[in-house]
């Protein structure tokens, strides 16, 4: 599964999942094609909170990808995930 921050660079560089790459929430579909080039890859997004999350995911739904999900935010992630 490619996992996705999608918060800030800031909040990028204070901590994120360890596998994780990071494209802003906002730049989701311009990005997303460099990552993903194939719709129907396994996509998991996460932020702060778990809502600008749900705006990407919306977003690549949208745009056909069919395996985005929204596993939330980042601090109930990091318990169960290693993180750098």
């Amino acid at each position: 599964m490619l996992i996705i921050d999608v918060r800030t660079p800031d909040e990028f560089n204070d901590g994120h999942l360890a596998d994780a790459i990071h494209i802003e929430y906002q730049y989701i579909l311009m990005m997303i094609d460099q990552y993903a080039p194939d719709k129907t890859a396994e996509i998991g997004l996460y932020c702060h909170a778990g809502v600008r999350s749900a705006y990407a995911q919306y977003a690549l739904l949208d745009a056909g990808y069919v395996n985005a999900v929204n596993l939330g935010g980042f601090d109930q992630l990091k318990r169960h995930y290693p993180f750098v």
